[in-house]
C-alpha cells in the first residue's frame, strides 16, 4: 500500500474507533446465530436462490469491520452473553473472549484444526453446534464458521498460506495481499470466495436439519475488493463493503439425521453465572430438606 493509502487507512481507523457502526445481534430475534466469517451481503444474495432452506437475504450493518472488533463489541460486557453458548472456528476468541462469561464456549479451532487446509473444517463447527444444542439446550447458541473467509477450501488460491492459528493477524500470504499486488485478479478471487461460501452452506443446511428454533444466518464483517482502495477487512474501518453483512432466517428442526462424532479433548467449563445459579438451586433444595 502506498504512503497515501496507508495514511488514509489510518485516518479511517481512527474515526472507526470512535463510531458505533451498527446494531448488536442480541437486539434481533434468533435462537441460533450462524456467523459466516467475512461474508458480504451481496455474495450470499447472489447464491441464495439455490438453497431452499434460506429465506430472503437482507442487509444489516455490522458492529465491526473485523472479527476481533465484532467479537469485542458483540459479547464483551453484554448481559445476554451469560445465556449464550458459542461454537467457534475463529481464533480471535482466544484474545477477546473469556470462556466463563458464556453458558459454554467451544473453541473448535483449538482441537479440530486442519493443517493441510490451513483452517477449521466447517463440518467440525456443525458437529459441535448440534452436540451443544442437544446436550445443553442454551437460551441462545452461536455457530461461528470460518468459511467463506480464506483459505478457500474447494478452490485454493496459489500463494495463500492459510490462517494464522495463534489468534494473531492473518498470514501475509493471503488473497487480499496478492490481489492488492496484482498477482491475482479480482474475478479469480471472487470465484474462489463464492465456492467457499457454497462449501459452508452445505453444512449450514445440515445444521438447520439438526437443531430446533429460529436460525439467523449473518456475518461478522465483509471483505473489500478494492473499494476505497482497500482489500480484505482491516479493523476499525467503517466502509460499506465491510459493514454491509447478510441477514437471512431459517426455521430449524432437529430431525436427528446427523449424529456428531467430534468431541473436545476436555469437557467445556461451566460459566461462572451458571455455576452460581446451580449453587443457588442446591441451597434452595437443602433448605427444603431434599439434600
Amino acid at each position: 500500500m502506498s504512503r497515501l493509502g496507508t495514511a488514509y487507512l489510518r485516518t479511517l481507523q481512527a474515526v472507526g474507533r470512535r463510531l458505533s457502526y451498527g446494531t448488536n445481534v442480541f437486539a434481533r430475534e434468533w435462537d441460533v446465530l450462524v456467523v459466516l466469517d467475512a461474508c458480504r451481503a451481496d455474495l450470499l444474495r447472489s447464491v441464495a436462490s439455490e438453497y431452499d432452506f434460506l429465506g430472503p437475504v437482507q442487509t444489516v450493518r455490522s458492529v465491526g469491520s473485523s472479527s476481533s472488533e465484532w467479537l469485542e463489541k458483540t459479547f464483551v460486557g453484554h448481559p445476554e452473553t451469560a445465556r449464550t453458548a458459542m461454537v467457534t472456528g475463529n481464533t480471535w476468541t482466544g484474545r477477546y473472549l473469556e470462556a466463563d462469561a458464556f453458558a459454554g464456549l467451544d473453541e473448535v479451532w483449538k482441537y479440530a484444526w486442519d493443517e493441510e487446509a490451513g483452517t477449521v473444517p466447517a463440518a467440525a463447527v456443525t458437529d459441535r453446534t448440534i452436540a451443544l444444542a442437544r446436550d445443553r439446550d442454551p437460551d441462545r447458541l452461536v455457530a461461528h464458521y470460518m468459511q467463506p473467509h480464506h483459505p478457500f477450501v474447494p478452490d485454493p488460491i496459489a500463494g495463500d498460506d492459510g490462517l494464522a492459528r495463534t489468534g494473531e493477524e492473518s498470514n501475509e500470504g493471503n488473497p487480499w495481499v496478492l490481489l492488492r499486488r496484482g498477482e491475482v485478479g479480482v474475478e479469480r478471487v471472487w470465484d474462489a470466495y463464492e465456492a467457499n461460501l457454497r462449501h459452508v452452506l452445505g453444512e449450514v443446511a445440515a445444521l438447520a436439519a439438526n437443531v430446533d428454533g429460529r436460525i439467523a444466518v449473518t456475518a461478522d464483517h465483509g471483505n473489500c475488493f478494492g473499494e476505497w482502495g482497500l482489500y480484505g477487512h482491516p479493523m476499525y474501518t467503517p466502509v460499506p463493503a465491510l459493514l454491509a453483512v447478510p441477514w437471512a432466517t431459517v426455521d430449524g428442526e432437529d430431525t436427528g439425521t446427523r449424529e456428531p462424532t467430534l468431541a473436545p479433548p476436555e469437557p467445556l467449563p461451566v460459566s461462572r453465572v451458571h455455576a452460581k445459579r446451580d449453587e443457588t438451586e442446591r441451597d434452595r433444595l437443602r433448605a427444603l430438606g431434599y439434600l
